[in-house]
Formats: C-alpha cells, sequence, structure tokens
C-alpha cells in the first residue's frame, strides 16, 4: 500500500511539474554545500540544483556523516513569492540511497524524501539559500518514517 501511494505522489508532482508556467527560480544552475540534520545523524557534503525552465527544477546531493554516504536527487517545484524579490517556495520529492558502514554488518536503505521548503537568493549576489522539512521515508530493513528531518543549503548561483 504504501508503494502504491509514494508512486501516486511521486507521479503527482512530476505531472504538476511538467506543466507550462514561467520562469520562477532566479537562477540556472547552482552549486553548494548541503546539510542534512534533525533526529539522527547530521550529513554534510556537495549539492547541485538545476533549473529545467519554468517552475521545473532538479537537485542532487552527496551527503557524509561518520560512517555514512547518503546519495540523493530531487525534482522540485518551484515558485516565486509575489512581491519579493528572490524569495521563493518549493515543494518535491525525490529518492536517496543511504550506506552505512557498521564494521561487519554493512546496510543500504532505500528512501523516498519529499521536500517543502523556502528558498532566497540575494539579488545584488550570486548567492542563494534554502532551509526545508525533508522527512526520511525509509522504504527498506524494518521501514520506517522520520519526521524531523531538515536540510539546510548554502549555494553559488552560475546563470
Amino acid at each position: 500500500m504504501k508503494k502504491v501511494f509514494l508512486t501516486l505522489l511521486a507521479a503527482s508532482f512530476i505531472t504538476v511539474g511538467f506543466q507550462k508556467a514561467n520562469a520562477q527560480t532566479p537562477y540556472n544552475t547552482a552549486l553548494g554545500l548541503g546539510i542534512d540534520l534533525g533526529d539522527g545523524q547530521t550529513l554534510v557534503g556537495p549539492q547541485i540544483k538545476h533549473s529545467f525552465g519554468g517552475a521545473n527544477a532538479g537537485n542532487a546531493q552527496v551527503l557524509f556523516g561518520d560512517n555514512h554516504v547518503l546519495i540523493g536527487a530531487d525534482y522540485s517545484y518551484n515558485r516565486q513569492f509575489p512581491g519579493t524579490n528572490g524569495l521563493g517556495w518549493y515543494v518535491g520529492v525525490g529518492p536517496q540511497l543511504s550506506f552505512v558502514d557498521r564494521g561487519n554488518d554493512d546496510d543500504t536503505y532505500f528512501a523516498i524524501r519529499p521536500a517543502a521548503g523556502l528558498e532566497y537568493k540575494i539579488p545584488a549576489a550570486p548567492l542563494a539559500f534554502h532551509f526545508d522539512w525533508k522527512p526520511w521515508w525509509n522504504l527498506s530493513n524494518n521501514t520506517n518514517f522520520e519526521a524531523a528531518r531538515f536540510s539546510l543549503g548554502f549555494k553559488f548561483t552560475l546563470n
């Protein structure tokens, strides 16, 4: 039942994202540092976000922690708040693979991570920041849902 729900949720986000919209990200590509924090371990590593036109964007990251590597990619639907200069919101979802080294017992986890957040691009500088709620919905190795997960990002924007 969870897999059916996740498939429908992902399909909904993709369908909404492919609708024609005006440019909604104030840059084309950004490179930076991602921080994943909350309940459990804090992970840090590089990330890249790229706008595919309109409100559609993709984000990829490789994050590291103690004996832990997370690889993920997300689709996001992005919109700017009317009357603001550089402040926007986004919702998205994407798959994540997590590799945990426990010495003799290594584990690999597959998760779906929805995200809802805010992003601010400084108008006079090539810098952007984001904060989002990004829960961890593990679908393997004793499935579980961790609601108290968040992400921060600090990016250098390229046009």
